[in-house]
């Protein structure tokens, strides 16, 4: 046998067949033995048979039938399967004459095929004439096939079908209802339309943001098509989606990238122009499959796009199309420019109500419609770094799973009864060991209590089983509403008008009736099962994906948002205005007020150190994130250079950490819900200022890398201490400051910083030397402090009056602050007393009383 006459699929396949021989103990290779390889899952033969109508599995069966039924030879010097039997023979020599006959240089599976319906006295070939396949059916399956090419290469097969190995028809995908409805977009779609219908340079290339919807134009036009609602130059036109990963994929040798692009094209060129290749990432065609010595799929595409054979829709973003179509302008001048635009809040709801049924039925919810408008409105709003719709889109599926995750759960009020019935089963079964009257008697009691918790589960099990069942029925009866539509489009579309008008006037009305009957019928007050998408739901999604809390306020946070200030207070003593403004500011933002392009907040805090600039800061964080830790400290002396200003926001491109990006928009990027502390600001050099105006006015900033990062949901707090020298001159003994005092402090503020950025600020605060009252009140706040420090030794540690005022007035430096007063609690409290408990002196389950004899603190222990 002549190797060099039959293509690499068909030697493959004997050598397989050599191997079922040798298994089976057969010592010829026979019809059987190749057609057992040939009729496996993906084998060509099995794809031809299939689109002849024959039972694949079937055949397979007799053809196991047949093998079964050759002797088994056994021996120590028996070869298998090192001959062929005289009837594979006369297949292989009718397949040659068969591929003479079609001038094809080479014997091809599907030849085997027909030689095999021409021999005589074969059982496969009686089989198959017994299912009904005759030879001229066979032929014109596999003449389809091949798509009128005649067999001049060993590797012919791999050719075969290229479009449908490598592409997606995306009209079929229309006509079986796998694509989702495409809403608006019109404009985009006739300008597709347009640049196809022209003569030259007919090639589109939609280019927008990632998730605005540039394949769905695509599959939009492909609806059309399937719908006749297009021009009659593109009524006969198919839309092919190329998959340029399953291309590569696998292609390991030189040229085979090239070869299976070949086959593809020439499939699009044989066409006449009936086949738009659409290809998404079309950046990706620039150095595809191109290794030393081998072309790229970009430069295989130019020379038919050049001449017109090709017409070739693309999609890509804007940054890749500069990086990669840009820089080949061979390249780019064959294709005319469609701009995608992001969409707006408005035709995004739109959007969103068209795929609402579709989201109802894959997750069997209900959604209302003010869950599309707050996807839509909080999205656009908080969620800054991705495009509509897509984002939008997101928020619904995620809310809809989230639905349907619980629907599936058991609900609380049954979980609840389930446990204590468990709880009393296990007491149940331990007090049945017992022989004492005591047990008797509470086990007759827990036997009634177990029967009532038996039937009130069953009952609510039995409650929740409708419920859901309920819910089903409703998700069905929309599954074969939609269904009835689809197959109303395609009646429509193949002008089979008696269907379209049984469904239309019939079959959908009737039911639309019972899917209105099912909605409106009625239900108990309360739900065992939440169904339902609202707008809460979708708030809740957002608060989890950004951490920003949007979501309807919960009581506990409604309460604590109130006492906001009083907790503010009790950590900042003294200070009073600046605590009250940041209360607000915060209020105002949680109530939704709040100017939705600036930031929640923004202040300076001028005053003094040790005043509690820092801490009202830290308190802040405490009380809105429970740690307060969670925010982003800048300190500002660090940025004294010039130089230093591009830490903030990354390096530019070209330098060293370009990619690492900046300190301050990472942070935020990462965590857009914080408070920013810019400590010691006046230290900062003044290009640092320049970057804050636009974080300032408009809430955002850009970062080395392009990326614009949104400020909107942060407070941004500044200290200074400018214009200490004067508020420490202030003698009020209310904590107020004098007008003349201010003026001047806001005269050297003024000269520090430009009155474009005092102007974006949203107020300034002076924070006041603290009063004697204010000094006693934190001295009160150290010690408790320490108290709850000693609380894990079981020691409680209170102070009197004259200790106190004691304290407050030896430690208390107005130059300095706080900060001394809490090292002079250091030295003259906290150590005295741990050398006291190290002493053995105060013990655990002790009460020690802070005091003052004859100026000096001494300690009181009670037990």
């Amino acid at each position: 046998m002549d190797n060099e006459n039959y293509t690499t699929e068909v030697q493959k396949s004997l050598a397989e067949a050599q191997k079922v021989a040798i298994n089976r103990k057969h010592q010829e290779i026979g019809i059987n033995e190749l057609f057992k390889v040939l009729v496996q899952p993906g084998e060509i033969a099995a794809e031809i048979y299939k689109k002849a109508g024959l039972d694949i599995q079937a055949f397979e069966n007799f053809i196991d039938g047949e093998l079964d039924k050759v002797s088994v030879v056994e021996g120590g010097n028996v070869q298998y399967g090192q001959s062929i039997s005289q009837q594979l023979f006369s297949l292989l020599q009718k397949a040659q004459e068969i591929a003479k006959g079609n001038q094809d240089t080479y014997v091809s599976v599907d030849t085997l095929m027909l030689a095999l319906m021409e021999l005589e006295y074969n059982p496969l070939t009686e089989y198959l004439k017994q299912t009904g396949l005759t030879k001229n059916q066979l032929g014109k399956v596999v003449a389809d096939y091949r798509g009128g090419e005649r067999v001049t290469s060993q590797d012919q097969e791999k050719g075969y079908k290229s479009l449908e190995k490598y592409g997606v028809n995306l009209n079929k995908e229309v006509r079986n209802g796998n694509q989702d409805p495409i809403i608006g977009r019109d404009e985009e779609i006739r300008d597709v339309i347009r640049i196809l219908s022209r003569k030259a340079k007919n090639n589109p290339v939609l280019i927008g943001e990632p998730g605005v919807g540039k394949t769905a134009i695509v599959e939009g036009l492909a609806q059309r098509i399937v719908r006749n609602d297009v021009p009659d130059n593109l009524k006969d036109k198919t839309i092919i989606s190329l998959d340029m990963g399953s291309l590569i994929a696998g292609a390991k040798y030189r040229g085979e990238f090239e070869e299976r692009l070949k086959n593809v094209l020439k499939e699009v060129k044989k066409s006449e122009g009936k086949i738009l290749l659409f290809i998404d990432e079309i950046h990706n065609i620039v150095g595809a499959g191109k290794t030393e010595g081998s072309m790229d799929a970009g430069n295989l595409l130019k020379p038919m796009l050049a001449r017109g054979e090709l017409h070739l829709i693309g999609a890509t973003t804007l940054d890749e199309y500069r990086e990669y179509i840009e820089k080949d302008k061979a390249l780019e001048r064959r294709f005319q420019k469609v701009l995608v635009k992001e969409p707006t809040v408005e035709d995004t709801i739109s959007i969103l109500r068209g795929l609402k049924e579709r989201y109802e039925i894959h997750h069997g919810v209900r959604i209302h419609d003010n869950a599309l408008v707050a996807a839509a409105t909080l999205s656009n709003r908080y969620i800054t770094d991705r495009f509509l719709p897509d984002k939008a889109l997101d928020l619904i599926d995620e809310a809809c799973a989230e639905i349907r995750v619980e629907m599936n759960s058991v609900p609380n009020e049954l979980d609840q009864v389930t446990r204590e019935l468990m709880r009393e089963e296990v007491e149940e079964a331990a007090l049945k060991k017992e022989t004492d009257a005591a047990s008797k008697k509470r086990l007759e009691e827990l036997q009634a209590e177990l029967s009532n918790l038996r039937e009130k589960a069953n009952k609510l099990r039995q409650r929740w089983e409708d419920e859901k069942l309920d819910i089903q029925k409703v998700s069905d009866k929309k599954s074969e509403l939609d269904k009835a539509r689809h197959q109303l489009e395609e009646a429509e579309n193949n002008y089979d008008l008696e269907k379209a008008a049984k469904l239309q006037h019939a079959t959908i009305p009737q039911l639309e009736k019972e899917l209105q009957q099912l909605e409106n019928s009625e239900r108990p007050k309360e739900w065992m099962v939440e169904e339902s998408v609202t707008d809460k739901e979708i708030a809740e999604v957002i608060s989890r994906m950004t951490g920003i809390p949007i979501s309807k306020l919960v009581e506990g946070e409604r309460e604590k948002l109130l006492h906001l200030a009083d907790n503010l207070h009790k950590r900042v003593i003294g200070q009073d205005e600046a605590v009250d403004a940041v209360s607000d500011a915060v209020l105002r933002s949680r109530a939704g007020l709040q100017n939705p392009n600036k930031p929640l907040g923004s202040f300076l805090f001028l005053g003094p150190t040790g005043v509690g600039k820092t801490e009202l800061a830290k308190a802040l964080a405490e009380n809105l994130f429970d740690s307060e830790s969670h925010m982003v400290r800048i300190d500002m002396s660090e940025y004294m250079e010039k130089y230093s200003v591009s830490r903030l926001v990354g390096a530019a491109p070209g330098y060293v950490g370009y990619e690492e990006g900046g300190q301050l928009t990472e942070a935020v990027r990462r965590n857009p819900y914080t408070i920013i502390l810019l400590d010691e600001v006046e230290k900062a050099h003044p290009d640092v200022f320049n970057i804050l105006l636009q974080v300032l006015d408009d809430g955002r900033l850009t970062d080395g890398q392009g990326r614009t990062v949104n400020f909107k949901n942060t407070i941004l707090i500044m200290t200074s201490n400018l214009g200490s020298e004067f508020l420490l001159e202030n003698d009020s003994t209310d904590g107020t400051i004098s007008p003349e005092i201010k003026k001047k402090v806001m005269q050297l503020t003024q000269a520090h910083f430009k009155p474009e950025f005092l102007n974006r600020i949203d107020d300034i605060l002076m924070f006041t030397p603290l009063t004697m009252d204010s000094v006693q009140k934190i001295v009160e706040k150290f010690i408790h402090q320490l108290s709850d420090r000693l609380e894990s030794q079981e020691i409680t540690l209170g102070i009197d009056e004259d200790a106190q005022k004691w304290i407050a007035k030896e430690g208390y430096n107005p130059a300095y602050g706080a900060r001394p007063l809490q090292r002079f609690i250091t030295n003259n409290v906290e150590t005295p007393l741990a050398k006291e408990i190290i002493a053995g002196k105060i013990l655990p389950h002790s009460k020690v009383t802070v005091t003052l004899v004859d100026n000096q603190l001494k300690f009181i222990t009670q037990e």
